[in-house]
């Protein structure tokens, strides 16, 4: 069916909460889900045991403060049972109508990548996943109380074994653009890329960021964020969600229309900067420098 892998943060106070939320979802997508966690974090050793996931604790060197994707991927196709794999954050639950896209998907596609925007949601508290209708109460959670965000925020990739080969730069997880250079290699290497938004309903359950010692600024700015910048390779090798080439619907896979708009966008906008920071910008300040001393006497220049 299904093998989904993931690294997470210490289990302690509310990240343990959600994760293990997100870990029991997975878990109940299939009777023959496999989740497999990387990493030797604070209680990850213990969570595996009690929920029967199959925990990787060995990682190589350097990369056991900064999640290194190519190494996950790598090596999550190795070992993986199934031939489907997703790679999900661990904050992020999945339910039957996640199985039920990715059924569809893959029965159309042989090569493919699954992604779809998320829902943040407020959850604080565990789920009680012994009452039956838990599925429809976080789903309605989530749509009611809860926001869709763009399609920049990418936390699951569900994909076909052999997606991804060994041409795969360090990036970090839990940094900024490595899950936009995913999308990117995905449509570079000539896969299909399908967008689930529509039909499936990706529950992110809000975090702090009081993992890391900057918080959330440490995020997006500290050295693992500088350096996933550099290992994209700039905007070039970005995509969004938006760029897929398919949108599944309740009607089935359609063709994405809408990504020749954003094609057509990205090469205006790359045109817009270049005139104004090559063109515009130093012919401005060319004619403030020619005008200075007309100003200057004129009495029109501020302190």
């Amino acid at each position: 069916m299904l093998t989904i892998f993931t690294t997470a943060k210490p289990f302690k106070g509310h990240n343990a909460v959600i994760q293990r939320n997100a870990l029991n979802s997975w878990k109940l997508l299939h009777p023959d889900a496999e989740v497999i966690l990387f990493g030797n974090d604070e209680g990850a050793a213990e969570v595996c045991r009690e929920l029967g996931l199959r925990h990787e604790p060995s990682i190589e060197d350097g990369v056991e403060k900064a999640r290194r994707a190519d190494f996950m991927f790598r090596r999550a196709q190795e070992i993986a049972r199934h031939n489907v794999l997703c790679y999900a954050n661990c904050d992020i639950m999945l339910m039957s109508d996640f199985r039920e896209a990715l059924t569809r998907v893959s029965a159309a596609h042989s090569r493919f990548l699954m992604v779809g925007r998320r829902w943040d949601t407020e959850i604080r508290e565990a789920i009680n996943f012994e009452a039956g209708r838990w599925e429809d109460q976080v789903r309605q959670r989530a749509l009611k109380e809860g926001r869709q965000r763009d399609g920049w925020w990418i936390d699951y990739f569900a994909f076909s074994r052999g997606v991804y080969g060994a041409d795969f730069p360090a990036l970090v997880v839990g940094r900024i653009r490595w899950d936009n250079w995913m999308v990117w290699k995905a449509l570079e290497d000539g896969h299909s890329v399908v967008d689930a938004s529509p039909v499936v309903v990706a529950v992110h359950q809000n975090h702090d960021y009081s993992h890391h010692p900057q918080g959330k600024q440490g995020v997006w700015e500290d050295a693992e964020a500088q350096r996933n910048l550099v290992e994209v390779g700039g905007a070039g090798c970005q995509r969004m969600i938006g760029d897929a080439t398919e949108v599944l619907r309740p009607g089935g896979l359609k063709r994405n229309w809408a990504r020749q708009w954003l094609s057509v966008k990205r090469r205006t906008d790359g045109a817009r900067r270049l005139l104004l920071y090559k063109c515009w910008n130093p012919a401005w300040h060319f004619l403030l420098d020619l005008s200075r001393p007309v100003r200057t006497a004129l009495g029109l220049r501020r302190k």
